[in-house]
């Protein structure tokens, strides 16, 4: 099998690609280089002018747009906004870990960014989306549960791993129960996911503020173990173009979050079709946004 690097990207030429969180990270660097083999890339920002910062490093036809995942009123707007066709949808924008927040509709602020944010836009553009849907998850997904009665740490006292990891569990369910409602309808566009392992993002930037006693080890840990941030970008590349299944989830392949992208496993939870599917229950009510396809293929039901 041949290693897959970003020179193995195929061209892109006439391809549209929209990119959440893709000032920064992993989304800035699968951004540049999907915008270096000649897709129109859009890059779907909070901040405009940091959007606008990292266009101005990349090569191509790269435009801002924005968008905050954390306001369905603001992921309503881009939508409506977006009227072309998309070839490929990265949701990779997220938080990690940061103090208890809420959203502009009440919802914690990683499970309503990371999972909420990302269904209601997925579900909106759907309807011009026309090659593949890559959803960004995370190794942290093994220790997530998802807490139906408790999904926004309302009642519980909050703690910010757990919160991530549900969210990064739930992205991997939204996948699953999104690749099986597209086979149901028909559809040719593919759900697939992909995880970055430990690169050197800026992903918990929020920690160094030089009285956090997680600075030290943080730096420590990047430092010493992590990949730089253009390998951790080949997983939600690999999931982007490559000959991937629908439902596939990509990540390194090495040891301790490294080496080249391929095909990965998940936990048992993600793996639950009855989980997903409830998940997908909740999150339209919680969102009011519902899946936009008639199930018209062999796998309908009556």
């Amino acid at each position: 099998m041949t290693t897959f690097t970003a020179e193995r990207i195929p061209a892109m030429t006439g391809r549209t690609v929209v990119v959440t969180g893709a000032n920064s990270g992993i989304g800035r660097a699968a951004a540049q280089a999907l915008a270096a083999r000649g897709a129109r890339v859009v890059l779907a920002v909070r901040d405009p002018a940091k959007g606008h910062a990292a266009a101005g490093t990349m090569t191509g036809d790269v435009a801002v747009r924005r968008l905050d995942l954390a306001d369905l009123a603001s992921v309503r707007a881009f939508a409506d906004g977006f009227t072309e066709p998309i070839d490929v949808l990265i949701n990779n924008a997220g938080l990690m870990i940061p103090p208890l927040g809420r959203t502009a509709d009440g919802f914690e602020l990683q499970f309503g960014t990371n999972h909420l944010g990302h269904f209601a836009l997925t579900n909106l553009l759907l309807p011009r989306v026309r090659g593949r849907v890559v959803t960004v998850s995370s190794g942290a997904h093994r220790a997530g549960r998802i807490d139906f009665d408790d999904l926004n740490w309302e009642r519980r006292p909050y703690r910010a791993l757990p919160a991530y990891a549900q969210s990064k569990l739930a992205n991997l369910l939204f996948t699953a129960e999104l690749h099986r409602r597209l086979t149901e309808a028909g559809s040719p566009v593919l759900a697939t996911a992909a995880h970055p392992g430990l690169a050197a993002t800026n992903l918990l930037g929020h920690l160094d503020d030089g009285r956090s006693p997680l600075r030290r080890l943080r730096t420590a840990v990047i430092n010493g173990l992590a990949q730089s941030v253009e390998d951790g970008a080949l997983p939600t590349l690999y999931a982007a173009v490559a000959d991937v299944p629908g439902g596939g989830y990509a990540g390194p392949g090495g040891l301790l979050g490294r080496g080249a992208p391929k095909l990965v496993g998940r936990s048992r939870a993600a793996r639950d079709g009855a989980l997903a599917r409830r998940l997908w229950t909740v999150s339209e009510e919680l969102t009011g946004v519902t899946f936009p396809l008639p199930a018209t293929g062999p796998a309908a039901r009556p």
